[in-house]
This record gives C-alpha cells, sequence and structure tokens, in this order.
C-alpha cells in the first residue's frame, strides 16, 4: 500500500471553510523556518499569525503541500508562502475555536505515545507524568 496522503490540509481546508460560512475570521498560526516566506518583521517568537480571511488576501491557495497567498503588511503587498509542515494550527478570532496541530520536529514523541519504545526513553511514572509533558494535538470544536 503506498503512503497515505496527511490528514492536516484537509483539516485546514475544512476549519477554513468553516470560519468563512460562518462569517468568522479564520487565521493560521505559523511557525517560522527557512522554508516559510514572510514577513519578518512581523515574526515574535519564531511564529507568525496570519489572517486567511478571503477579504485580507489575494489569491490564496492551501494545497496539500502548502499555503500561498498575497497580503498587504504595512500597505506593502507581500507574496506569503507557508509548507504545511510550517502550519501550527487555524483558530477564528472571534471565538478561538479551531484545531491546533503538533510539530512535525516531535514526531519521536508521537512514535513513543504510539507504543514504539526507543533506547533512551525514560518510564512514565503515572498518567498524569504523560499529561504535563504532552501537548495536545487536537482540539475539541462543537
Amino acid at each position: 500500500m503506498s503512503e497515505l496522503i496527511p490528514t492536516k490540509p484537509y483539516m485546514l481546508r475544512a476549519l477554513h471553510e468553516w470560519c468563512m460560512d460562518n462569517n468568522l475570521t479564520p487565521h493560521l498560526i505559523v511557525a517560522v523556518n527557512a522554508q516559510t516566506r514572510v514577513p519578518m518583521a512581523y515574526v515574535k517568537d519564531g511564529e507568525i499569525v496570519l489572517n486567511v480571511n478571503y477579504s485580507a488576501t489575494k489569491d490564496l491557495h492551501m494545497d496539500n503541500d502548502s499555503v500561498v497567498f498575497s497580503a498587504r503588511f504595512g500597505g506593502v503587498s507581500q507574496n506569503i508562502y507557508v509548507p504545511m509542515s510550517a502550519v501550527r494550527g487555524i483558530f477564528a478570532r472571534e471565538n478561538g475555536q479551531g484545531m491546533f496541530f503538533e510539530a512535525e520536529s516531535e514526531q519521536e514523541d508521537v512514535e513513543i505515545s504510539a507504543g514504539v519504545v526507543e533506547e533512551n526513553a525514560k518510564p512514565i511514572e503515572n498518567k498524569e507524568d504523560l499529561i504535563k509533558s504532552k501537548k495536545p494535538v487536537l482540539k475539541i470544536v462543537k
């Protein structure tokens, strides 16, 4: 069987559509890295929050690999490129509802929690330690 396409881009597009259908303003949280093209003046703590409402963007395109659009920052048009691996979440500005994704670099943690034990992995004493050590992968949207 061939490798499956990740669910992240599908969830991203679905939540963007949900925001638009409910007259909410969708925002992306993006971890800035070498592949990300965003205005660096607006990056804080290695992340940037981008308004991806159709009224704030031009030529918005979300595919399985990236999010691409043009937007104005301080009155200057900028071409934005965000690889899917850099997207940390999407949420509605008005109520905070959305979905947040685990960082790609934390794949080792996912393998441990899925039952793959590494040589240097420490045993987890109790369930509370596991909960404290993990960031949430998904947020329930009601």
